[in-house]
């Protein structure tokens, strides 16, 4: 993948958690916080494993394979989020995070 099309990954990942947020005030009066990010994350992650696990025929489940692609895909749309909220280029972060385990090997 270019950086331009992570690039637009993040700008389309951010515009659509603004829209959320002006959900989140319309029903609740708030926008959520971090943590509740973080926590809506968390589980997203546990549902992906839940799903990794129907797809393995390991858990009972339909049509696997597109849930597991959403969840995937929803996991990195929240990753981008949390980095954002929290002040971490995202893209910086992906390659130190590379750059390190590489020279492990």
């Amino acid at each position: 993948m270019s950086n331009n099309n992570f690039d637009d990954i993040i700008h389309r990942s951010l515009e659509i958690r603004k829209k959320y947020h002006d959900l989140e005030m319309l029903h609740h009066g708030s926008e959520w916080t971090v943590e509740e990010d973080a926590l809506a994350y968390l589980t997203d992650a546990g549902l992906v494993g839940r799903n990794i696990m129907a797809h393995q025929e390991r858990w009972p489940k339909a049509d696997s394979q597109s849930e597991l692609e959403h969840k995937l895909g929803e996991n990195i749309w929240w990753l981008i989020v949390l980095a954002n909220r929290s002040g971490i280029d995202i893209k910086e972060a992906a390659s130190k995070f590379l750059d390190k385990t590489e020279e492990l090997f």
